[in-house]
């Protein structure tokens, strides 16, 4: 009797908070159930098949709007800090994935278990970017509230012309705490999400030890390093966009199939990716593939892709494949 195939390796999913909060819509919670759901049917493919799963979310629209919730309320309780905020979205939205993944495994009739960590993303409090907001999070802003927030001295930015977006500090994450447990997890073949929002970031005091910091950590960073912690095969980062682009937004653009690390790092080097959403994915690739494959097979590539090609991504189908060679 031949013995069962081999599962096909271990994944880390990067899933973008403007997957579930779109913009233009309200971001109802029953609006961010539907759109749960519907960004899940890759994740049920790749379970289908038989991979060793863990899922990164994003949640720039979500803390910006909790963010918002407790100034708003501020005189009647006392409101909480970024990094808090942080974990609370990764608990709801955390909440919201998984019950919303469990509910379509059971209807694909796949046998999985789905669980939630809450995890710390370990930064440098001497980072220089806690001191400069780049990270955009929350909704696009009205004059009357790009007005308001302008005279608390918060920063804001014109991302797109007449698109206006709050700035928060998002420094380097550099390792994720609890990775042993989620290693574990993977192993045991239960899909765990994990660094929600990038996990609150937190910094190692000699002292007190672990003491949080009030900033927001790059989702798909810290998925890159989530990676390598736990010896993932590939990094499958799902956003808005097919593919990355040369020359993208104007008449000449064309996607980018394939990608080695030295093209890669030369696209980087320019300035053909700006300072967009583009980049930090495109940087986060790098680093992944840019660790030695070995026993684990960590490193052997990355996928930048749409939503809903992720699964023809991974077979070479569609998106951006960056690998070492």
């Amino acid at each position: 009797m031949n013995p069962p195939p081999a599962p096909p390796g271990t994944i880390v999913v990067a899933l973008g908070g403007n997957a579930v909060a779109p913009p233009g819509e309200r971001p109802t919670i029953s609006n961010q159930f539907r759109h749960t759901r519907a960004s899940l049917a890759p994740i049920v493919d790749l379970a289908r098949e038989g991979w060793r799963i863990a899922l990164v979310h994003g949640n720039g629209p979500q803390v910006g709007d909790e963010l918002a919730r407790n100034e708003i309320a501020a005189d009647e309780v006392e409101p909480l800090p970024l990094g808090v905020l942080v974990a609370a979205t990764a608990g709801w939205m955390g909440y919201m994935i998984q019950q919303s993944l469990q509910n379509a495994l059971a209807r694909a009739g796949v046998t999985r278990q789905v669980v939630t960590l809450i995890t710390q993303t370990l930064c440098d409090p001497h980072d220089p970017n806690l001191r400069s907001p780049t990270k955009p999070i929350g909704h696009a802003l009205d004059p009357v509230r790009v007005a308001r927030l302008q005279t608390r001295g918060v920063p804001v930015k014109e991302e797109q012309r007449g698109r206006w977006r709050r700035l928060a500090p998002s420094p380097r994450p550099s390792a994720v705490v609890e990775r042993e447990m989620i290693h574990h997890l993977v192993a045991a073949g239960h899909i765990v999400v994990a660094c929600g929002g990038g996990g609150p970031p937190v910094y190692d005091d000699p002292t007190l030890r672990l003491e949080g910091l009030d900033a927001v950590a790059d989702k798909d960073r810290v998925a890159a390093i989530l990676g390598r912690e736990i010896a993932a095969d590939v990094l499958l980062i799902l956003t808005n966009v097919d593919a990355v682009y040369h020359a993208y937004g104007t008449p000449q653009q064309k996607a980018i199939r394939r990608l080695n690390l030295a093209q890669a790092d030369h696209l980087l080097a320019g300035k053909e990716l700006g300072t967009g959403s583009m980049r930090p994915k495109v940087e986060a690739a790098a680093a992944f593939v840019r660790v030695d494959g070995g026993a684990g097979g960590s490193g052997h590539r990355a996928i930048i892709a749409e939503l809903a090609q992720g699964l023809a991504a991974l077979q070479g189908d569609a998106g951006t494949t960056i690998t070492r060679d």
